[in-house]
Formats: structure tokens, sequence, C-alpha cells
């Protein structure tokens, strides 16, 4: 454990020092793209933080293949060697992408080049294990074609919820924390070798993200860019592969007794194969509605719009913080859910607070339906949002005034401290609006010079 934290800091520390450098260069580069219509941030925000990214997934690495206790994963299996391959492909695209913004079906076409190239080198499922039937083991084909859906899968989810300051690396960090206890708890706890290269990539892609969100948080500095969403997604998909399709169940001498017995016992596997599903159940949930969205709309699959998970916590009211925060509970509490039921199977009480988080969840969501307004002594401490609205006898009863009023502060008053409530457009709420605009051009409008 201790050479994995090792690595983990490691890679954390890598990540973190270089995105400075990496973010001024951005700058110089000109990876700042103008903002677009589904953009929620205000400013120009430089990309291209997926290079740090991956100079920390090598320094990872390389430390790792150093250590006495790792050095091993690099000495009997050649999954390291195909992880850092297809990630350094995909990354590439990635930068070109952050930079040129190259075409949807090119980048399609890479992430599966990339995932081929990883199946070439070994890393690819050679079996499935079934309840009731056992291990189920598939052709080249059908290992190679599963492989490279799932690579493509998870990459294309990662990089669709990377939308909030924070998110993806966030949710992406703590699927990685799940999903390194289970791969720690299979190699460790049964002594299975093969499962030490999934155990690495999950603490490898911990310190990605650790290194890379105090960067990234609201108001973030840099974004990740799709050549960090598609290699962390790349990296989430090579643990799942690595564990689900390597590690024989059969080693683990479950599929005993009746098929009743080993089914029964066999709860504890069978689950954390759908983990890799579970930790990205959220990011997948929103590609495959944007999917379904756009298509009945007759709009591309690859088309962007401001559809999403998190775009509709922002219009329901939720701030930017709050956004990603949600969606940080949902992701623990599915990724670890499931990873605790794995473990405890046989106690059904696990439930009772997996059913009582989900409560408090769906209460999160639902907050903004319920805005109860504070007592007069404590205004001056909650946001405005829960403050009583002053009312005059000049004020203006129209419901754009009133947003704005809420959008310009607690005193109501826009940019200038004319007294003046800001308009906003109808439709647009105090977490999407772009502020208040100055009023410079209006007096340019009236004839007074600027």
């Amino acid at each position: 454990m201790r050479d994995y934290l090792l690595t983990l800091c490691i890679t954390a520390a890598v990540t973190y020092l270089l995105t400075g450098p990496v973010r001024k260069f951005a700058i110089a580069a000109g990876a700042m793209p103008e903002i677009r219509a589904r953009d929620v941030h205000r400013e120009p925000t430089p990309r291209l933080g997926g290079i740090a990214m991956f100079f920390g997934l090598c320094a990872g690495l390389l430390v790792a293949d150093h250590l006495d206790r790792l050095n091993s994963v690099f000495a009997l299996s050649n999954e390291p060697r195909a992880l850092l391959s297809g990630a350094a492909l995909i990354w590439l695209i990635g930068v070109l992408d952050d930079k040129f913004e190259i075409d949807a079906l090119i980048k399609l076409g890479g992430q599966m080049i990339a995932a081929g190239v990883m199946v070439m080198q070994g890393l690819t499922i050679l079996w499935l294990p079934i309840p009731g039937i056992g291990t189920v083991g598939l052709t080249q084909w059908q290992g190679t074609l599963l492989t490279v859906a799932l690579v493509v899968l998870t990459i294309n989810a990662v990089n669709f919820v990377d939308g909030l300051d924070g998110l993806a690396a966030g949710m992406v960090c703590i699927a990685s924390a799940a999903f390194f206890l289970y791969a720690y708890r299979i190699w460790f706890g049964y002594g299975i070798e093969a499962a030490a290269p999934a155990t690495l990539f999950a603490a490898v892609l911990m310190g990605m993200c650790l290194g890379f969100l105090p960067h990234n948080m609201h108001p973030a500095r840099i974004f990740m860019g799709d050549s960090g969403s598609m290699l962390i997604g790349l990296v989430l998909a090579a643990s799942a592969i690595s564990i689900t399709g390597q590690v024989d169940p059969d080693a683990l001498k479950i599929f005993e007794g009746s098929t009743r017995q080993a089914t029964h016992a066999a709860l504890p596997v069978f689950i954390p194969l759908l983990l890799p599903l579970t930790v990205i159940a959220i990011p997948m949930a929103d590609l495959v509605l944007a999917i379904v969205r756009r298509t009945w709309n007759g709009q591309s699959p690859f088309a962007a719009d401001r559809g999403h998970l998190h775009h509709r916590l922002l219009e329901i009211g939720h701030s930017h913080s709050r956004a990603v925060f949600i969606m940080y509970f949902w992701s623990a509490l599915i990724g670890f859910g499931a990873l605790t039921y794995s473990v405890h199977s046989a106690s059904m009480w696990i439930m009772l607070p997996i059913v009582t988080l989900s409560a408090v969840g769906l209460v999160l969501l639902l907050l903004p339906r319920f805005r109860p307004r504070a007592p007069r002594w404590a205004e001056s401490f909650v946001p405005p949002r829960y403050r009583r609205r002053k009312t005059t006898p000049h004020s203006d009863p129209d419901p754009a005034s009133a947003a704005a009023e809420g959008a310009g502060g607690a005193d109501g008053p826009g940019e200038g401290g004319t007294g003046e409530p800001v308009r906003v457009p109808a439709g647009v709420n105090g977490a999407t609006a772009i502020g208040a605009r100055s009023h410079l051009l209006e007096r340019r409008k009236a004839g007074t010079p600027g």
C-alpha cells in the first residue's frame, strides 16, 4: 500500500507542478477558444491541461517501475506499456483537437486506433464470468470488439461530462478511488497477481486527477480539454479491462457447490464486474440521453448542445459549485455503494444507508424548487437567494427585473451604483446569466463619449 501511495503522490505532485507552466504555454500558443453558446464560463480559459496530466502519468509509471514491490507488474505483464502507448496516441489527438478543433469522426477513429494499439499489446478482455454458468472464453475477435467498444464508450462518457469546472476530474477521481479499493482487495486479499496492473492504473489515475483539481476548481484557471478528458477516460477503461478480462474468476475458487450457492458466493465478483459501469453511470447516462435527444431532434449525435445533466442542474437553479458537488455525491454513492455491496453481499442492511443517501440526494436535486426565506436577523449570513426581497414604492414588478435583482447582488443594483435593475433575458437564471453589462454601451448610445 505504501508503494501505491508513493506512486499516487508523485503523480499528483508532477501534475500539479506542471499545470502552471502548461497554462502559460497554452496562452502563448493561443489555445484559448472563444466562449461558445453551450459554455457556462464567462471568460476565455486556456485548455491543454491534459499535457500536465500525461506527464504525471508517465512520472507515476516510471516511479512504479523502480519500486521493488511494483516492479513485478512491468516484469510479468505488458499492460503498462500497452496503456502508455494508447495514452500517448489519444493524448496527441486531444492536443491537436484543443488547438485546431478537429472533426468528431476523426477523433472517434483515433479513439478506436488507440484501443486497437492496446489490444495488440495484450490489454484485452479474454473471458467473462457469467452467473450460473462460470467463465466463458472469448475469441480474439470478440475480445477485440468488446475491448474497443468499452474504451470508446468510457472516453466519450468522460468527455461529455466535462462541462463544469472540476466536474470530470472529480468524478473520475471518485471512480478510480472505488476501483482502486476493489482491485487492491482482489490483488492483496486473494493473492492474484493479475490484478496488480489494474491497481496501479487506478492509483496513477487518482494522482492525475488530484494534481489537476486545484487548478480546475471553480473558477477554473485552466481546462483539461480533450487532451485530458480523453486521456483519463482511456486510463479508467484500461483499469476496468485489465481486471475484468484478465483476472480469472476460477482462481478465486467461488464456483463450487450447487449452482445457487455458487451464484450467491460469486456476487462479490459479479457486481464489481459492473463497477466500471457504475463508476461512470452518470456520464454514461448523460451520453445515452444526449444521443437520444440529438437524434430525436434530427441533429448529429456529435452536435454540441446545452442539454447535458450539469446544464440542467444549472437551469433549475443550482449554482456552479453546488451542481458539481451534487454530481460528486451521486458518483460516490453509486460507485462506493456497489463496492460495499460486493464486499458484504450477504448483509442486506447495507441497502438501508444506500437508500437513505439516495433520498438525501433527491432532496439536494430538488432544493432549488423550495426556496425558504431566512428570518430578518439571519439574512446577512445566507446567500441572497434566501433573503426577503425589499419592496419599494418604485419597484418594478416585471419578472425580468426581479430576476436581475437577484443576479445583481444583495442590494439589487447593477454596475455603477445607479440603482437601476439589470434586465436579464427571459429563460436565463442567476446560475447561467452572464452578469450585469457595463453602462458604457448605454452612454455611447446616448451620445456620451466613452
